[in-house]
């Protein structure tokens, strides 16, 4: 099919920017990718908002997160890594910013326990209505699958990253989780087929993001990765994909769900 234009938020990026800390990460730094460089990699999409997701090589700094929301607009929301003891007061003053997640690293050196992460994703969601989220491989995620079911509102990373993972993916979202719709060239499985099952089980779970820039990953986003979702879901799902889901779950300042 000919896919139409449609509106995208696009529910997973990172900016790189060089004028705040970045910590190596197994020996990596990224290159640097800012708020000006995104929009212009992403104005032929016509992306009208979106989510940035600190990354591992971000530790827990919120000043460049802080920075990015503030160039890139209230149609943009942020995703932040957060200490144990980040206080109240904090976590309600990110949130004015236009914070609206907590994400837990599990694949890149996420060093707290599931207790630790049960504890901050029950209280972030209670203190200002953030879901959880978990850049993990789902098929590492079998054992924990009755606690992240009893907690608020999780959201999984890149399709679980894995063809293993699926089912445990599938019984998420069954269950109420989100799964994001991004990093295409982080995936050695069918993505197509991956998406019609998540969508199939819950039309209104599937979060379309660019990844971009795609650090590490084997393929960079392209522009076709959106063309992909409209062909494997149709019009109405892709519609939900690729804005209405992830506008709902992750209500930014401006917008609204259609």
């Amino acid at each position: 099919m000919n896919p139409a234009p449609l509106s995208i938020f696009d529910a997973h990026l990172h900016i790189i920017d060089e004028r705040f800390p970045l910590v190596a990460n197994a020996g990596y730094l990224p290159p640097q990718f800012t708020a000006d460089a995104y929009r212009a990699a992403v104005a032929p999409l016509g992306v009208c908002g979106g989510a940035i997701v600190s990354g591992s090589f971000q530790a827990l700094d919120q000043s460049y997160l802080r920075d990015a929301l503030d160039r890139l607009g209230a149609t943009f929301v942020g995703v932040t890594q957060l200490p144990r003891n980040a206080e109240d007061a904090e976590i309600r003053d990110l949130d004015r910013c236009g914070v609206r997640a907590v994400r837990f690293n599990l694949r890149r050196g996420g060093s707290e326990g599931i207790e630790a992460l049960e504890e901050m994703a029950e209280r972030v969601h209670a203190l200002v209505g953030w879901d959880a989220e978990f850049y993990a491989d789902a098929r590492e995620l079998g054992d924990l699958v009755p606690r992240l079911r009893a907690l608020p509102q999780i959201v999984i990373d890149h399709l679980g990253l894995s063809a293993e993972g699926l089912p445990t993916v599938l019984e998420l979202v069954a269950a109420g989780a989100k799964v994001k719709a991004t990093g295409f060239g982080r995936i050695a499985f069918d993505v197509p087929a991956a998406l019609r099952a998540i969508a199939d089980t819950d039309p209104h779970a599937l979060l379309f993001g660019t990844d971009l820039p795609s650090t590490r990953a084997p393929r960079p986003f392209a522009a076709t990765d959106v063309a992909l979702v409209v062909n494997a879901l149709g019009e109405e799902r892709a519609r939900l994909a690729l804005y209405d889901n992830a506008v709902a779950l992750y209500r930014p300042r401006e917008l609204a769900a259609g």
